[in-house]
């Protein structure tokens, strides 16, 4: 679902710039009181997941794959849909500024899309369903796991918007065929998200909040990461995702190209010219570090004054 360069207009990319930084902004200092420096491994191992996650795309249907979003799943292991913005929001930006994966220009728009409205649709049913399941932990997983899954129709709904607005295409035909590819999409969100969660409560209870147990150690998470994001990855569809799909089909793919606004990198495209299998590997592997790195240094930043 990341937009690329030229799917958006001016007025639409610097509309969702401007609700970005004021959302981000917030959650900076929300964060602050609400997450605090106790959990910075966590923020830091979760935003390395969910970039390595990312990378592998699933075939959903027709010649069309998908991937994870991963806001729920964040709100939902930090405990707090603030830090679940800033964990989704560094992927973001680091995925288009040394992968060129999503446009420079749309990046208010992607943030906008998945890091605030995808992580507060999956943060506010979440609790929804868990209080109408009776509020048991255990009921955890199928609550996430549902609202995982519509939080990715919601923030592809917000994406079509964004493309009616700008002009892109007619909302008669883009809304209806983003919509329908993003519900499939988010079965497969849903499904992992419930996985996930449901391994962590069961075989590592110290990474999900409210948990009083002391952390149990890096090695199972880092090494788990790193599968991911250098072996599971060399293993993803290369079909094209949702909306890249709908653009083919639309007739407006080539936007894309015309306007292209990159940062020079050797990883553009998850990837090194030339390495092959090893290149995107290395790629994996590079982006999950420098994620746990910025995401460990945001929570630094978070840290309340008077701890």
């Amino acid at each position: 679902m990341h937009i690329p360069d030229g799917f958006v207009s001016v007025p639409v990319a610097a509309a969702t710039s401007v609700a970005s930084i004021a959302a981000l902004s917030i959650a900076m200092g929300r964060s602050q009181v609400a997450f605090g420096i106790r959990r910075a491994p966590i923020l830091g191992l979760t935003t390395a997941f969910i970039f390595a996650a990312q990378m592998i795309n699933f075939p959903v249907a027709g010649g069309t794959s998908g991937h994870l979003l991963g806001g729920t799943l964040a709100a939902v292991v930090l405990g707090s849909p603030w830090a679940g913005m800033l964990c989704i929001a560094t992927v973001l930006i680091i995925q288009a500024v040394l992968f060129a994966d999503g446009g420079i220009t749309a990046l208010g728009a992607n943030i906008l899309n998945m890091a605030v409205i995808g992580v507060w649709t999956g943060w506010i049913l979440t609790q929804t369903l868990q209080r109408l399941l009776g509020g048991y932990k255990g009921r955890l997983p199928i609550a996430a796991g549902i609202a995982a899954g519509v939080s990715v129709v919601v923030a592809a709904i917000a994406c079509a918007i964004e493309l009616v607005l700008s002009g892109t295409a007619p909302g008669t035909i883009v809304l209806p065929s983003i919509t329908g590819i993003h519900i499939l999409i988010g079965v497969g969100e849903g499904l992992i998200t419930g996985s996930v969660l449901t391994y962590l409560s069961t075989t590592r209870p110290d990474l999900l909040p409210g948990d009083d147990q002391k952390f149990r150690g890096w090695l199972v998470p880092v090494v788990s990461i790193f599968l991911v994001a250098g072996v599971l990855s060399l293993f993803a569809s290369a079909w094209p995702d949702g909306l890249e799909r709908v653009a083919e089909n639309l007739g407006f793919i080539n936007l894309a190209e015309q306007v292209r606004v990159s940062i020079p990198t050797p990883l553009a495209e998850y990837g090194i010219e030339g390495w092959g299998q090893i290149g995107t590997s290395i790629a994996g592997l590079v982006g999950a570090t420098v994620c746990f790195v910025v995401a460990f240094g945001i929570a630094k930043v978070m840290k309340p004054k008077n701890a």
